[in-house]
Order: structure tokens, then C-alpha cells, then sequence
């Protein structure tokens, strides 16, 4: 796949919600035309009360402010601060929502995935970082914050981005009113003027045009690959391609390291990764799990100049259900702050997976493994998912 890649942006790393969150309420204080906003989660802690708070009072001083939120994600946001947007006079919107849950259809594992912002038509932001505390973990106390990153984008990608999102608005409205709404275009604030000299790309996954555009963009520079792989994913579970893809690249040389989540979040997925290991420690691949916390990031950075920061995690439901959105950058500079990083997560909360650890390991855990990935594989065959990718 070739990457669009767009020249003359800035685009600026960002280190969990704690640099997340300031920079985007903060971007939204300051907006003059328009707000448009996209999560999967949109937690009514304080953190999601704060970027409420601005999205408000944004509304109020007369901007266009939109937001889409998943319905299964963020279920519980139209009858709460959902309400206190309307009330100020904001657009709310809700892809897929959860209506009847007990019944199973496949349409309903297609979900909006996407963390994306864009303010004025002139500043972007995209990654993988709900609207949700770091340190909201639920029943986990004492369990270290989420670890996960984003970008904030100046420049022509923010038009390109912004059209992604100002077409969705449309299909939901379209789908959910039954009517075909008015085409919008980007506000009189809006420019496509340089901001920096970095090179980008906006690379989404959907279910029409641009089905594998993520996963092709990935295998696309791990082919080109010539000295270093360093993938973090939250959840991993590629299909045979991407995994033979890594192998085939630890084989020619490469070094190739995979950040994986070492707290179990959710069993079956978390199971049924480490029964990969096996086969990705005898094919050369480092694998390490993040122990400090839940991760939560998606990112990589493939030798000195190519990095990926989105949405999109290295598995099916990432890779072939949801939609998805990540942010390519070709830049030495991004490239080396976002693989220094890593270097410090892996130093500071990371333990190496060795084969000493895999041959101690237990029958019932082996077991346990091998039973959460057949079960995997089994419910995407169930739902037509995943096609030879996932047939062993």
C-alpha cells in the first residue's frame, strides 16, 4: 500500500492523558468556529467532566461544536453529560447505539473506535486515548494509570482528518434521520496553511474502501524494514500475514521488539495472545509485557523515521470490525521521542517473556492458552470474520 504521505505539518507527541487532556481542553478554550469530537468512551469521571466543561462553555460563546460517540462504548454518555452538551447548545450524535443487547447480530461488533478532534478546521488530535481517566480502573485499586499516547497536528493533514469526520457525522445523521442531511463543509476558520516541515499521513479503517488500509500500511513498512521493529499494542492477535510478516523480518535481521499487556484485562484475549509467543520467541522476536499498568497504546516506530500513532490495535476486531484512525509520520525527530518512549516504559515497567518462562510454564495455563485462541478463531468463523487470515 502506498501511504499518502502529506508534507509541511507539526505534529507533537503526546504521553498519556496527562498530556493529553490540557492540550485538548486547551485547544477547545481557545476554538473560535468549530468543535468536532470522536471517542469510543466518554467516562462521566473528572476528566470526561472536564472536556465536557469546555465543550460547553464553547458552545455557549456560539461555536459549532459536534460530537460522536460510540453506542456500546459510551452507552451511558447520551443520558448524561450527553444532556449537559444539548443544553448548551452542542451536537450530539451516537454511532451504533446498543439498542436490545441481548441479540447478536454481526453488524453490532462494528464499533467507532476512532479518538480524533479536530478545532477550527486548524488543529487535530488522534490516538488511542478514550475521554477517560487514566487512573479510572474500575475495581484495580492501587493499579498504575493507563499508558497510551496521541498527536496533536497542525497543518494540511488537519483538512484530510476533518473530512473523515465531517463525512461520518453525515452517514450517522443519515442512518439514524432517515433523510439525507445537508453536505457540511469545513468553517470560515478553517486552513490547509504549513505549519511545520514533518511529513503525515491520516490512514483509517472502515468496512468500505479501506478495509486492510491500516494492517497494509503496517505490513507495508515492516517489508521495507531494514534494522529495527518496535510495535506496542494493547491487544495482539494478528492474522497469519502480520505475523509472518514480523517473522519473515526478525529472519532477514531485523530487530524486532513487541510491548504487549501484561495485566489481564480481558481473559480471552489476553489468553489467547500468549498462545503466540511460542512461535514469536522461536522466530526471533523480542516480547515484553507492560506490567505498571494497563496498556493501552497502539503505536510503533520502524527504523529512524517511520511511526504510527491511532486507534488501532494489532488484532481482528481492530483490524477487520472496527473503525479505526491512526496518524502515519515519516520524520527522524517524531520517530526518535516516541522510541525513547517506549525505551523508558520497557526499562521502568516491562518484563522480558523468555522461552525459560514458556517451558515453566504449567499444563492448565498452556491449556488455558490454546483454548482462548481456538475460541477466538472459532467466534470469527461464527461471524464470517477474518476470512484465511485466521484459519490455521
Amino acid at each position: 500500500m502506498n501511504v499518502d504521505f502529506l508534507p509541511g505539518n507539526r505534529v507533537d507527541l503526546l504521553e498519556t492523558g496527562r498530556e493529553f487532556f490540557p492540550a485538548l481542553i486547551d485547544a477547545i478554550a481557545r476554538a473560535r468556529c468549530e468543535v468536532c469530537l470522536e471517542t469510543y468512551i466518554f467516562a462521566a469521571d473528572p476528566s470526561g467532566r472536564a472536556v465536557t466543561a469546555a465543550l460547553g462553555a464553547a458552545a455557549r460563546r456560539g461555536v459549532d461544536v459536534r460530537v460522536l460517540v460510540d453506542g456500546f462504548g459510551a452507552s451511558d454518555f447520551p443520558g448524561g453529560l450527553g444532556l449537559d452538551l444539548l443544553a448548551a447548545g452542542a451536537k450530539l450524535r451516537v454511532y451504533r447505539p446498543e439498542v436490545g443487547r441481548l441479540r447478536l447480530r454481526r453488524h453490532r461488533l462494528r464499533r467507532l473506535h476512532r479518538k480524533l478532534a479536530v478545532i477550527d478546521g486548524r488543529i487535530a488530535f488522534v490516538g488511542g486515548i478514550n475521554l477517560i481517566d487514566d487512573c479510572n480502573n474500575e475495581d484495580r485499586p492501587g493499579l498504575g494509570p493507563r499508558f497510551d499516547y496521541a498527536v496533536r497536528v497542525a497543518g494540511p493533514l488537519v483538512a484530510r482528518i476533518h473530512a473523515h469526520m465531517l463525512r461520518l457525522w453525515r452517514i450517522v445523521g443519515w442512518a439514524q434521520l432517515r433523510r439525507r442531511p445537508p453536505a457540511l463543509a469545513p468553517g470560515p476558520c478553517a486552513s490547509d496553511a504549513p505549519a511545520g516541515t514533518t511529513s503525515a499521513a491520516f490512514v483509517v479503517r472502515d468496512n468500505l474502501r479501506h478495509r486492510r488500509a491500516i494492517e497494509d500500511a503496517y505490513l507495508a513498512a515492516i517489508a521495507a524494514a531494514r534494522e529495527d521493529i518496535l510495535i506496542a499494542s494493547a491487544y495482539f492477535l494478528p492474522g497469519r500475514r502480520f505475523r509472518h510478516a514480523l517473522l519473515d523480518a526478525a529472519a532477514r535481521g531485523v530487530r524486532v521488539t513487541v510491548l504487549l499487556q501484561g495485566r489481564v484485562e480481558y481473559a480471552l484475549l489476553h489468553y489467547a495472545t500468549q498462545a503466540l509467543y511460542r512461535q514469536l520467541l522461536e522466530g526471533g522476536i523480542r516480547v515484553l509485557e507492560y506490567q505498571a499498568g494497563f496498556l493501552h497504546a497502539k503505536v510503533a516506530v520502524i527504523d529512524d523515521a517511520w511511526a504510527t500513532v491511532g486507534s488501532s490495535n494489532i488484532d481482528p476486531f481492530s483490524l477487520l470490525l472496527a473503525r479505526e484512525a491512526n496518524v502515519v509520520v515519516q520524520d527522524a525527530a517524531f520517530a526518535a521521542r516516541l522510541r525513547a518512549s517506549l525505551a523508558r516504559a520497557i526499562t521502568r515497567d516491562a518484563v522480558e517473556i523468555t522461552h525459560a518462562d514458556f517451558r515453566r510454564s504449567s499444563l492448565l495455563a498452556r491449556t488455558a492458552r490454546w483454548l482462548a485462541y481456538g475460541l477466538v478463531r472459532l467466534m470469527l468463523g461464527i461471524t464470517r470474520y477474518g476470512g484465511e487470515d485466521y484459519r490455521e
